[in-house]
């Protein structure tokens, strides 16, 4: 068994997986003993990268079995593996906001970019190091994914620095045309339940003295996945959540909408400055969670 188990977040999306890999890969060739995991299955979207690229999916743990641990791609307990105050932190690489906290050293790695594959793709040059083709090619994914193909409004000019670079070294020759169907692959909702939907790339997030899940769900029809609402709204009251918002994303038109219950419908509508009908409510240019959703409402709560 490895010493150093290396994971992202748990509903884990393409960013996540990626960076789990690569990050493991990383602190490999640096020395360390390390494997990837990962806190549940990949998405669909994922499993197209990881199918491209010929690459098996990574073990599943909700706990961790090492005495140390790499995160990536977060750092809130509440999105970690369920026994993270029990073992050693010895490094982190993420993109979002800061709330963690650890009563030893470790070392951080954290930037404001599009996605942690970006990170990732740019701590390999500084330590001059080779990355293997199909890490590559996931950290393509990754950073495709978390940007939108760079449509997203957390894209940075790093971000568009890295992606042809990356690709080259992928193999990839039209990246366009990879991203875009890798993140249409993501968009075949048919055979998901509403528990996936409303799971799938869910995190969980403490505004004042409310709890949020906020799920996001790519789509290229909006209406489509509204077709499904009374089924999603059981879905949410039986998910025990006080407040449950799902954002649903049109990919090719860069807006959402999103279905919310919850007891703080006002405060959801001063967040965006938009009206909620029948539990929905429009958000015309948000595409990011990170960026354009947690945000307002961190503010008004």
């Amino acid at each position: 068994m490895a010493k150093i188990q290396v994971f992202g977040h748990k509903s884990p999306d393409t960013d996540t997986i990626a960076s789990a890999m690569a990050a493991a890969d990383l602190l490999a060739q640096q020395g360390l003993d390390t494997e990837a995991v990962a806190q549940g299955k990949p998405n669909q979207e994922t499993q197209y990268a990881l199918d491209h690229f010929g690459l098996q999916t990574l073990p599943i743990i909700d706990k961790a079995t090492t005495e140390e641990v790499v995160l990536v791609d977060h750092n809130e307990a509440a999105q970690s593996v369920d026994n993270l105050a029990e073992v050693t932190v010895y490094g982190i690489y993420d993109h979002h906001k800061f709330n963690f906290q650890n009563a030893t050293p470790l070392y951080i790695t954290a930037k404001p970019w599009g996605s942690v594959s970006t990170i990732l793709y740019y701590e390999y040059l500084k330590a001059g190091l080779t990355i293997p083709a199909k890490i590559a090619g996931m950290l393509v994914s990754g950073l495709i994914s978390d940007t939108l193909l760079l449509k997203s409004p957390t894209t940075t000019d790093v971000d568009r620095a890295a992606l042809p670079e990356l690709a080259k070294m992928a193999g990839i020759d039209d990246v366009d045309a990879y991203g875009l169907a890798m993140l249409k692959a993501g968009t075949d909702l048919s055979s998901k339940s509403d528990e996936d939907l409303l799971e799938g790339d869910a995190k969980s997030f403490t505004m004042g003295d409310h709890d949020f899940r906020i799920g996001q769900v790519n789509t290229v029809d909006i209406d489509e996945v509204l077709k499904r609402q009374a089924d999603l709204e059981k879905a949410m009251k039986a998910s025990g959540y006080e407040n449950f918002l799902l954002v649903i994303t049109d990919i090719l038109n860069s807006n959402s909408k999103a279905l919310y219950l919850g007891d703080t419908a006002t405060a959801i509508e001063k967040a965006f400055g938009k009206k909620l009908d029948d539990n929905v409510i429009d958000l015309p240019g948000v595409v990011s969670r990170k960026k354009q959703v947690v945000p307002p409402l961190q503010k008004q709560f």
